[in-house]
């Protein structure tokens, strides 16, 4: 009852208020911890050998460490008062959930570029993506925003719903010390996963872990939206096609999906500090990018979030 309620309640808060600006926030915290690491790391460890293995140091702490004090201050909430308990659970699992904070990030891209202030909304995009924004025509800015929509719907949103949901049936853990712990992975990944130096030993762990972390709720996620758009063998067949040519095990996955189901083409040409970067095209180009495709992918990742929680928190009570 109470894991039902927890979800229930943190699904709410993402929905309606999502992170308020200039709040105290796990990520940042998790942010810090990694910033200071990777200071000490790349000054401390000057061969691969040791980079690794910090890199793996600092994945199996910051994840556990994360899970664990989160599981730790629920715990003294809950002694203080039970109701103390649910309400602290439910504003850490909230703040595991990214979907109010995805779409504001869209709108206020696509709020200047649809008023025609392309610098604006270039100015904007690169808050949110790492290509490169100066030069970006309209078409590139909404196709960047919608790969980055269906990319963070299932590492910001369905997996963290994922874990809370799988920590929600094991006695003792509950939903939020799982999200935790998979938010660590995932904040890990977006800071230090990446195969340029100085994060190409460092971060390796991070990635993988991350990658091996996101496969399942990855999968159910375009499972999931393939048959909420009634016609699944269609968008499996295009991922099957498309999905497997991309270098991720999981985005690639995740922006076909949508892409299929709109009737869309993604991937192209990107520039990072002026090298150019080809990722495979996915999806059949039926029709254009438009800010309408956008609002309708985040629709789909709402309608996608409510099944999945509706499904356990029935689950959840009939036990």
């Amino acid at each position: 009852m109470t894991s039902a309620a927890v979800l229930i309640i943190a699904a709410t808060l993402d929905y309606f208020i999502g992170d308020p600006w200039g709040w105290p926030h796990p990520v940042r915290v998790m942010g810090w911890a990694i910033s200071r690491f990777t200071k000490f790391s790349i000054t401390y460890c000057q061969n691969s050998l040791t980079q690794r293995l910090a890199g793996i140091v600092l994945g199996i702490i910051l994840i556990i460490g994360s899970g664990f004090i989160g599981y730790l201050l629920i715990q003294r909430a809950r002694l203080l008062h039970p109701f103390l308990g649910v309400a602290l659970e439910s504003i850490l699992l909230a703040s595991c959930f990214a979907f109010q904070s995805l779409r504001r990030a869209a709108e206020t891209v696509l709020q200047p570029l649809t008023t025609g202030h392309i610098v604006d909304a270039r100015s904007t995009l690169s808050h949110y993506v790492g290509r490169d924004t100066e030069n970006l025509t309209e078409l590139e800015i909404l196709r960047a925003v919608l790969e980055t929509v269906t990319e963070n719907a299932t590492d910001g949103v369905m997996a963290p719903l994922f874990y809370a949901i799988l920590g929600a049936f094991i006695p003792v853990i509950g939903p939020t010390t799982l999200a935790l712990a998979y938010k660590a992975s995932s904040t890990l990944d977006s800071m230090v996963g990446y195969r340029e130096k100085p994060y190409t030993y460092l971060g390796w762990f991070s990635a993988r872990l991350e990658d091996c972390l996101t496969w399942i709720p990855c999968r159910l996620t375009v499972m999931t939206l393939a048959l909420l758009s009634g016609k699944p063998l269609y968008i499996w067949q295009i991922c099957r096609r498309d999905a497997v040519c991309d270098p991720s095990p999981n985005s690639g996955w995740s922006e076909c999906a949508y892409a299929a189901i709109l009737g869309v083409q993604v991937g192209g040409t990107n520039w990072y500090r002026g090298v150019a970067k080809h990722k495979p095209l996915l999806g059949d180009a039926i029709h254009p990018i438009t800010p309408n495709c956008i609002y309708q992918a985040l629709q789909l990742t709402r309608y996608c979030f409510l099944l999945w929680l509706g499904v356990a928190v029935v689950l959840l009570l009939s036990n």
